[in-house]
């Protein structure tokens, strides 16, 4: 269904329109530089229109990433002389930056073809090139067509399969996007149920529930004061920093010590909402409601009216409150930022896509890796499956993590609630529609930390809800070849040799596994439009265990101690025995039972729970020094 422009019509072209200078010349040494299938759920609906203006993102080449990624894990290993000397930003920017002649080549073919250098836009190391443009001279620049697509779930998109270059920026530009990625950063929530109005909540505690029971930290004490403020079917803070033992604990340098979140598609942190979760739940934080900040990436949405009808039956909102109340409820007061991406103005809906089509996460990425001052932490509890994106746009991507890596902040994301995939959709997405397991992005990244969702308590299993279908997800990626922390202890290897040739076929052996831990993730108490909601979801997981490691780099601060950053190498090599091992479960999907959780690493919880005491003490027994 991809048209080409014949070479025959090249001199109509030229006549036409002002976009290519030498149009005969630069068609004749195009090629495809990338392709990707349709997947599912998606439908073509027409040809796009041709001035709807979309925002391209040009990754260019970067001119050492190598070295780059040599410098990320000698930072972030313990065993290395240099763990903890994160890299500033003009370091990280002179790694990255692309070479001359690859911004001369890119330049030059641009200039060609009619654009304008002040049209031209950049992110700090000059390895993004950022223009808008309308379809139909896009179209002509990387002989491509856009058509429309819509989902199941009614979201319509801009998009082209299919693009080429000039055979001589082959080399020079990784990805350029939006084209062919149908990457959606979906909220990993399940929603239960919605409890109205509260005064009708008759199993829930009663408002402004703050019982601080204060028992000796003996191991029985400690399971009697977890039975005493945990409820399976209905879990808060103050079970939560109760059973992962950071109630007690003070933060000493906030400010020093931050942590984010994002916000995608049209979510926002409603603050209204947030001040009912604290004045509920940690009474204590409730100025946070009005004093975390906000980072509104290209026209994110930061709402604080009432939703419209319409926003309440989307339930718009309920994967950003549960974000924001889970973290400030947890390690207030801790500095918040909410990073909200949309789509870069102007965006104008009409009725063909009413929705936003630029693609989001490469501006969210670019914008936080041009800020100064980063958060040490950043959770974010959105992803889709790996095979809606090309692979060369999944390893730029990735490329920009281990940029926030090697700047000192650790990325936590959500591994997926649907277990190895969603029922009835596992099949690839190569037109053979062979039976496979459906790996996430993006986890299968082996710059980010992926987490899991366990349930219940003392003890905790794989988190899985048979009233709504959440299943904590886990797998191996079909991109990401397995890195070296998780086969220098051998415990991604060793788990595959337990399986015992159960699933073979239906994943990539040699893959990135993930997650890498897990958190409590199901029956979240989340206050939304002023009614109680409860959700299930490694949307709840992933702000819970960013939380805790959040009070960890609060106390290596106050010691004078680095922040953890990119977290996996030291997780791989000595962090896992400070976490609990979840040996029950399994990432039920596809129709089956899915991977099982064992003893030691496993494919659904990782190395398992954080306990926050455990944990700050390994950290702090470091050797890792702050760079003066």
């Amino acid at each position: 269904m991809l048209m080409h422009i014949p070479s025959v019509s090249f001199a109509l072209l030229a006549a036409s329109t002002s976009i290519l200078s030498s149009p005969l010349r630069s068609r004749i040494e195009y090629a495809v530089k990338d392709t990707h299938n349709i997947p599912s759920k998606w439908y073509e609906v027409g040809p796009a229109p041709s001035d709807k203006l979309l925002h391209l993102h040009i990754g260019l080449k970067q001119s050492q990433f190598d070295e780059l990624e040599r410098h990320l894990y000698e930072v972030s290993t313990p065993s290395h002389p240099r763990y903890g000397q994160h890299l500033t930003n003009a370091e990280v920017d002179e790694l990255v930056k692309p070479a001359d002649d690859t911004l001369k080549s890119v330049h030059d073919w641009l200039f060609d073809s009619g654009i304008d250098r002040a049209q031209l836009s950049y992110n700090r190391a000059k390895d993004f090139i950022k223009v808008s443009l309308p379809v139909s001279e896009i179209e002509r620049l990387l002989d491509t067509k856009y058509l429309i697509y819509e989902h199941l779930d009614g979201d319509r998109i801009i998009r082209a399969p299919e693009w080429s270059l000039p055979k001589h920026l082959h080399e020079h530009i990784d990805t350029i996007q939006p084209t062919n990625s149908f990457f959606r950063p979906a909220g990993r929530r399940k929603t239960l149920k919605t409890i109205k109005p509260l005064e009708e909540v008759e199993a829930a505690p009663a408002p402004h529930f703050t019982v601080e029971t204060e028992i000796a930290a003996t191991p029985d004490s400690e399971n009697a004061a977890v039975a005493k403020v945990c409820n399976t079917t209905f879990v808060t803070p103050l079970c939560l920093r109760t059973f992962y033992g950071t109630k007690g604990y003070k933060p000493q340098v906030p400010g020093k010590n931050q942590i984010g979140l994002t916000d995608f598609l049209g979510e926002a942190n409603n603050r209204s909402d947030v001040q009912i979760f604290l004045e509920m739940y940690r009474n204590v934080a409730v100025s946070e409601a009005e004093t975390f900040a906000v980072d509104v990436i290209n026209g994110g949405d930061n709402q604080q009216t009432p939703d419209t009808p319409t926003q309440l039956a989307a339930g718009k909102d309920l994967e950003g409150n549960l974000d924001a109340e889970t973290i400030i409820g947890i390690d207030y007061p801790t500095p918040l930022t909410a990073f909200t991406t949309g789509g870069m103005p102007p965006f104008n809906p009409d009725d063909l896509t009413p929705t936003d089509t630029n693609e989001p996460y490469l501006q969210f990425l670019n914008a936080v890796l041009d800020i100064d001052t980063l958060p040490q932490i950043i959770s974010s509890s959105y992803g889709d499956d790996e095979q809606t994106v090309p692979e060369a746009y999944a390893r730029k991507v990735c490329d920009l993590f281990a940029q926030l890596g090697a700047k000192g902040t650790s990325f936590l994301t959500a591994s997926g609630d649907n277990g190895v995939g969603h029922t009835n959709d596992c099949f690839t997405n190569d037109g053979k529609n062979t039976s496979t397991f459906l790996p996430s992005f993006p986890d299968g990244c082996p710059y980010v930390t992926s987490v899991g969702a366990t349930k219940n308590f003392n003890p905790e299993v794989v988190a899985f809800d048979e009233a709504n279908g959440f299943s904590s997800g886990g797998g191996f990626s079909n991109y990401f070849p397995r890195p070296t922390y998780q086969n220098d202890n051998g415990v991604v290897k060793n788990y595959i040799s337990s399986l015992g040739g159960e699933f073979n076929g239906l994943y990539n052996k040699t893959g990135r596994g993930y997650p890498d831990i897990a958190a409590q993730g199901q029956r979240f108490v989340t206050i939304w439009n002023g009614t109680i909601t409860i959700l299930d979801g490694t949307s709840a997981s992933t702000p819970t265990a960013s939380a805790i490691l959040a009070l960890v780099n609060d106390a290596l601060l106050a010691a004078g101690k680095p922040a953890l950053g990119f977290l996996n190498p030291w997780l791989y090599s000595t962090g896992y025995s400070s976490f609990s091992d979840i040996t029950s479960g399994s990432a039920i999907g596809c129709g089956g039972s899915g991977f099982p959780a064992l003893a030691g690493w496993d494919a659904v919880s990782g190395f398992g729970t954080p306990h926050f005491p455990s944990v700050m003490a390994l950290a702090l027994s470091s050797n890792a020094k702050e760079r003066v």
